[in-house]
């Protein structure tokens, strides 16, 4: 795919946001705009969000505005349309994993099948990509960060549902827990680039911009 002179936005969490980073310049798709010539980028990053809906309110009102609501609020003129989220479902989500033939927003399959059909209903024409999360220090913590009243599962679970349900909308997927080179649990590589263990820093943003715009480039 040429980039150049394209529109692209981004729907996210506190990664899309921008948090790790220095200023605004230096998160990951206005780094992507400068090195691929994009036309425009519009980031839709809100921190503490989740894909799945949450049946008990959370202390900050803004984490409960799931993805597929913000979905809503886009705008329409996109080329590219890219999901980046499912960190904080495995962090503090409090919906459960449920089943495949799910469609139900409060279970984490049912959730991604409502985000993607919402996103190709609205972007039909446009070209919708989906990237997995990012690995982080407390990953293999079956209670996510803590505060889970139950066992639910490591974080490789989310990103393998996440997958699994883009691959039967035969939407792409941009693994970057697979191939982002990012694993903080190895100290060398939280202190580069992963210093808080969840959130990259301006050297982590350049490296999801190179992993993103390779992944577009050869659609």
């Amino acid at each position: 795919m040429n980039l150049k002179g394209k529109t692209a936005i981004f729907l996210g969490d506190s990664i899309t946001e921008g948090a790790g980073t220095s200023c605004e310049e230096n998160r990951y798709y206005n780094i992507l705009k400068r090195r691929c010539e994009l036309n425009e980028v519009v980031g839709y990053g809100v921190g503490g969000t989740r894909i799945a809906i949450q049946s008990k309110p959370s202390e900050v009102e803004r984490f409960d505005r799931h993805f597929s609501l913000r979905a809503d609020e886009m705008q329409k003129n996109a080329d590219i349309v890219v999901v980046f989220g499912g960190t904080n479902d495995y962090g503090h989500g409090d919906a459960p994993l449920g089943e495949f033939s799910d469609r139900t927003p409060y279970t984490f399959y049912g959730a991604c099948h409502e985000l993607f059909q919402k996103l190709i209903n609205k972007y039909s024409e446009s070209t919708i990509v989906v990237v997995t999360p990012l690995h982080r220090v407390d990953e293999m913590n079956l209670r996510g960060e803590g505060f889970k009243q139950t066992e639910v599962a490591p974080l490789s679970v989310y990103v393998d549902i996440i997958k699994e349900v883009a691959r039967y909308y035969s939407l792409p997927v941009c693994d970057l827990y697979a191939n982002s080179g990012m694993q903080p649990n190895i100290p060398i590589i939280k202190e580069k680039y992963i210093p808080d263990g969840l959130h990259p820093n301006d050297k982590g943003n350049e490296i999801i911009a190179d992993r993103l715009g390779s992944f577009l480039i050869n659609l």
